[in-house]
């Protein structure tokens, strides 16, 4: 199934290629289109609405400055997702850069207990994520919903791959430590 219709695909070309020229009408139509999809990234990066914000308007920023825009339509949304990303990576890296790094706090153990994620809404799922550490939601964010192995996660953090594969045990513990508080709250 094409991800495009025929029109959209031309409709989606001509847009890009008066982007590319710089055109402000079209990259105001385009980031109207694409600020959606740029959200729900940011989002799960960040650890509030208006830091997501902040990611997506870099991101943009990226998108219309950059020379040699993406002008494929079929590899155009792929490539956009990579710049938020790296926005993301970017905006974590200045943060941890600005701040000293936080030890890290002693996570209990939980209960194993199966949950019923269908009972989530996306929206709870996104705010339990945005309660974890910048760099645990980060690290999960990368090697769980990105796909990024642990060698690449650490170079694009500049940490080591066992702290990344530590991260990321620590946020799947959390995690489940926050889902299971939400479950408590929601029976009580």
């Amino acid at each position: 199934m094409p991800l495009y219709e025929s029109s959209d695909i031309k409709k989606l070309k001509k847009l890009l290629k008066r982007c590319s020229k710089g055109n402000k009408n079209a990259q105001e139509h385009l980031y109207r289109i694409y600020y959606g999809y740029a959200m729900s990234i940011a989002l799960r990066y960040s650890k509030s609405r208006i830091e997501a914000e902040e990611i997506c308007n870099d991101a943009f920023f990226k998108w219309f400055t950059k020379k040699g825009q993406c002008s494929n339509v079929e590899s155009f949304k792929p490539w956009f997702r990579r710049i938020i990303i790296n926005t993301a990576i970017d905006s974590y890296r200045s943060k941890v850069n600005q701040n000293h790094l936080v030890l890290l706090e002693q996570i209990e153990v939980v209960d194993q207990a199966k949950f019923d994620f269908k009972a989530i809404e996306a929206e709870e799922i996104i705010a339990l994520m945005q309660s974890l550490t910048p760099m645990y939601r980060m690290v999960f964010n990368l090697y769980v919903i990105e796909g990024f192995n642990h060698e690449e996660i650490a170079e694009k953090l500049n940490i080591t791959a066992s702290t990344s594969r530590s991260n990321l045990t620590r946020a799947k513990q959390k995690l489940r430590e926050l889902i299971n508080d939400y479950y408590y709250e929601q029976a009580r």
